[in-house]
């Protein structure tokens, strides 16, 4: 039997959530009900107060009740929630999370998810599931959003079907077990769909070696958790071979990462192999959607929802600076390795992104900026030659030699 914490606004939504959570019961498990309202009394009782919430923020409750600010609540909310949330899961208290809500609802029970580790089962049934600003929303963590279709307000023919099927949804994740593994050294890697062949050769090194690989699609959202995932101390190595999220972070294009892309390695000292994968491209959705200031550019058309933009040698120029300063800021071992005759599948020549200028610019900068003590590496081939994986896994299987011997 595993415990299920139903969190929500139980002022405005408590017979939405009362309505799942004996759903829930009925399945077996027990339910732990935490109330994040703020205006009105609420209508169920909870097993865990708003008062308990604002408490775990240090917030002056008196205070804040009589300001009865929306905008704050939210936000006071939010933060108690995930500090309660993460404190339960840790105590092992609970074993999954669902949550109802429009957008103050769902603010809050995503922030209360977003704290807790990825494998935990986390539901969110919001009115926003199907809205852009869904990654605001789950960040790097596998929060499940699921589309509400109408309101959360009340309930009738369909939300009692789509509530129902959360409450099952839920009960499902924490009644499946995981199946056991052998707690191999993770080692994190990049790939796009133009470095495929390179990281999957690659991989296939590694698992011989006796690591466990763990692949983030380089899509803006991958990077942003695999820097997150590096952040844990899980993580024994990176492979980043695919750092093509700078080029969209750079120029604008539609999956950037963040400006500390390549930077969790670096400042926490995990031993990294870096090459400028996919810096030849910049990301846009279907060829209609690109901005006019793009006019003129060279395009290609990867399927019609994705167009790829070739980046200039300025751009390419700015891109090889900033990956030499990413790699500087490591504390551990880094390599950086050039793959000198493309660094992706359409940059080889006789293909459309084959730019002999910008290659160069962008390799002459990550020279001329790097740390002097850094290993560069120039290697002729393209980076989906066997040979690159080769080189490259080889030199990381060499810093984590090194890094084993010194722990010993």
């Amino acid at each position: 039997m595993s415990t299920i914490a139903v969190l929500g606004t139980f002022d405005t939504k408590g017979e939405e959530h009362a309505y799942v959570a004996d759903l829930i019961r009925k399945r077996g498990h027990e339910v732990l009900l935490v109330d994040a309202g703020s205006l009105d009394s609420p209508s169920i009782a909870p097993d865990v107060s708003r008062e308990e919430l604002v408490a775990a923020t240090g917030t002056d409750l008196a205070a804040f009740v009589d300001r009865r600010d929306r905008g704050e609540a939210v936000k006071v909310m939010s933060e108690g929630a995930a500090i309660v949330i993460a404190k339960l899961a840790a105590e092992k208290k609970i074993h999954g999370i669902v949550s109802l809500g429009g957008g103050g609802g769902t603010a809050i029970g995503t922030a209360a998810m977003r704290a807790l580790p990825i494998g935990f089962p986390k539901l969110m049934v919001s009115t926003l599931a199907a809205s852009e600003n869904v990654p605001s929303y789950v960040g790097v963590k596998d929060v499940v959003m699921m589309p509400s279709v109408v309101d959360v307000a009340g309930l009738n023919r369909v939300s009692r079907a789509i509530f129902a099927n959360a409450a099952g949804a839920i009960c499902g994740m924490v009644e499946t077990q995981v199946p056991s593994a052998d707690d191999k050294p993770i080692i994190a890697a990049s790939m796009f769909g133009n470095t495929t062949e390179c990281v999957n050769h690659a991989k296939n090194i590694l698992e011989e070696s006796g690591y466990e690989v763990l692949v983030f699609h380089a899509t803006g959202a991958g990077g942003r958790a695999m820097e997150s995932l590096i952040e844990t101390g899980l993580v024994s190595g990176v492979l980043d071979l695919t750092t093509t999220e700078w080029a969209d972070e750079l120029v604008g294009g539609i999956l950037g990462a963040g400006p500390t892309r390549l930077e969790a390695a670096a400042r926490n000292g995990v031993p990294a192999v870096i090459a400028p994968g996919c810096l030849d491209m910049v990301n846009f959705g279907p060829r209609d959607t690109i901005p006019g200031k793009f006019s003129g550019r060279l395009f290609y058309e990867h399927n019609p929802q994705v167009t790829l933009m070739r980046t200039t040698p300025e751009e390419c120029s700015d891109l090889g600076r900033i990956l030499a300063e990413k790699a500087n800021l490591s504390a551990g071992p880094v390599a950086v390795l050039l793959p000198t005759k493309a660094i992706s599948i359409i940059s080889a020549p006789g293909q459309p992104f084959h730019d002999p200028a910008a290659d160069q610019a962008l390799f002459a900068a990550i020279k001329s900026n790097l740390r002097k003590d850094i290993d560069l590496q120039e290697i002729p081939a393209t980076v989906n030659d066997p040979e690159f994986s080769r080189i490259a896994v080889e030199t990381l299987l060499a810093f984590l030699q090194v890094e084993t011997t010194k722990s010993v």
